[in-house]
């Protein structure tokens, strides 16, 4: 009866919805990606800054506790002060307290890069999750478009050091003071109008997806799609609902085009202004060779945080995948920012003008495996030195400890099984070769050298001298002293 109610009592094993475990291979594929990154970064000027996990909520600025708990969409709890605590829910709002915290120490501008796990209390879905990583750089104290194009130029340098040929990716800018201008010139401005705007942002950012016609009936009325589910539009008129498409479709041939077929447009407030700072972009980054098929200046893109004040990013990925229909379709987004000038200064009496761009790292790492840049196999596992007899494990730590010093990685088994079991435990652990040393070789002053790899490959071999060659290969001998030599030969065989 006991031993019923203690297996009842045992915990199941589970992972909570929307989290993911990761092992070996993603990880070493996110450090060698983060590293090319971090490599970027730096060469721009950009220096490593890490904040914490937890916030307090009201730092943040996007969600504000209620009466009973901070509204959904982040994860929250009360310390022992009464305070909302909360997981931080993108790297830039923490920034920006950072910065205010330590505002007088820092030079300004500053420069700084962070990549860190991020929390959204949301619902979970294919692809969606609800801890994931972000790899930032941002530049905080200038308010200067040279600012925004340098932001613009490194995400392109990101890019192709990462192993995207350029030509499948693109850095498309908008600037939100632009789009802004337009909704005031259609009677769209004001905080009375929010919920519209907001309405209407969501229609262009389905642009590519559905067209102008689509984006058209979701501006209006509203729009029903193929399963019948409708849509609730904007309820903007055909006069407002043209000048909005006329905005999103001034893209031209070149930079120089779009802004000049941006500057036919009617626009209120600091419309013009954008547009202007549009131009500066495009010249920076023309001047140092980075042309429109690198940094398009495109209208269509909308960026969904609120916070962004002027030019705004996206990386997009051109190339082509399957999705789970079979249909050809674009890889998409996988980073963006923007200008953020009213962040900071939520903590302070001053204006502090910011810019910055977020790199989705899981997307990331999705796009490069479909080239072929990321390897999804598992990384190479230690040497392992076998224990044949269990009175001498100095002599077999002896032996590992003279692989460390070497630089190589290795480990003494430290299980209770045989032989066999330990081949198949090096085995799993991906190890290159294994070292043996029985008692005969002991005495020799020898060790068995293993190559697991070649070996797992001489049934295949048919031919008998080929095979009795590989076979010396596969396992050998060599003296005590040379065991660091002779695990070298294995490894210089792996690359």
């Amino acid at each position: 009866m006991s031993d019923t109610l203690s297996k009842l009592a045992k915990t199941l094993p589970r992972l909570p919805r929307g989290f993911i475990d990761h092992g070996p291979a993603a990880l070493g594929a996110q450090r060698r990606m983060l590293e090319t990154i971090r490599e970027v970064y730096e060469l721009y000027g950009f220096e490593a800054v890490e904040t914490p996990f937890v916030e307090y909520t009201e730092a943040l600025g996007k969600f504000l506790p209620d009466t009973d708990r901070p509204n959904a969409g982040v994860f929250s709890f009360r310390d022992d002060d009464e305070q909302w605590l909360s997981l931080r829910y993108d790297l830039t709002a923490p920034l920006a307290r950072h910065v205010a915290e330590h505002f007088d120490r820092l030079p300004k501008p500053y420069r700084s890069y962070r990549a860190g796990y991020v929390f959204r209390n949301e619902k979970p879905g294919p692809g969606r999750f609800r801890q994931f990583m972000q790899c930032d750089a941002d530049t905080v104290g200038s308010a200067s478009p040279a600012a925004d194009a340098e932001i613009c130029m490194m995400a392109a340098d990101t890019m192709e050091r990462l192993g995207i040929p350029r030509g499948a990716y693109i850095v498309k800018v908008n600037n939100r003071k632009v789009l802004d201008g337009v909704m005031e010139a259609i009677g769209l401005g004001g905080e009375a109008n929010a919920g519209r705007r907001l309405t209407v942002l969501r229609a262009i950012d389905k642009l590519d997806r559905l067209g102008p016609d689509g984006v058209k009936l979701l501006l209006g009325a509203g729009r029903k799609d193929e399963s019948g589910d409708f849509t609730k539009g904007a309820g903007l008129d055909d006069s407002q609902a043209a000048t909005i498409l006329a905005f999103t479709s001034a893209r031209a041939g070149d930079n120089a085009a779009t802004i000049a077929n941006l500057r036919t447009l009617t626009l209120a407030g600091a419309g013009e202004e954008g547009i202007d700072e549009l131009a500066q972009i495009a010249a920076l980054t023309a001047s140092s060779g980075y042309g429109e098929d690198r940094v398009l200046i495109d209208p269509s893109v909308v960026r969904g945080l609120e916070y962004y004040t002027g030019p705004v990013f996206e990386v997009e990925l051109t190339f082509e995948v399957r999705d789970e229909d079979g249909r050809n379709v674009r890889f998409g987004s996988v980073a963006g920012g923007g200008r953020y000038d009213g962040l900071v200064g939520r903590f302070r009496d001053e204006p502090v003008p910011a810019t910055g761009f977020s790199i989705g790292v899981s997307r990331l790492i999705a796009a490069l495996t479909h080239l072929g840049k990321v390897s999804t196999e598992d990384e190479t596992g230690p040497v392992v030195v076998l224990v044949m007899d269990r009175d001498q494990a100095a002599s077999y730590q002896k032996l590992v400890a003279t692989l460390r010093q070497a630089g190589i990685r290795a480990e003494m088994y430290l299980g209770a099984a045989g032989m066999n079991a330990q081949m198949k435990y090096a085995d799993r652990r991906n190890s290159p070769c294994a070292v043996i040393q029985g008692s005969n070789e002991r005495a020799a002053g020898e060790v068995q050298i293993k190559d697991l790899k070649l070996g797992a490959t001489l049934r295949a071999i048919k031919d008998r001298s080929e095979y009795l060659a590989q076979q010396a290969e596969a396992q050998f001998s060599v003296r005590s002293e040379d065991l660091v030599a002779g695990v070298r030969r294995v490894l210089a065989r792996k690359g």
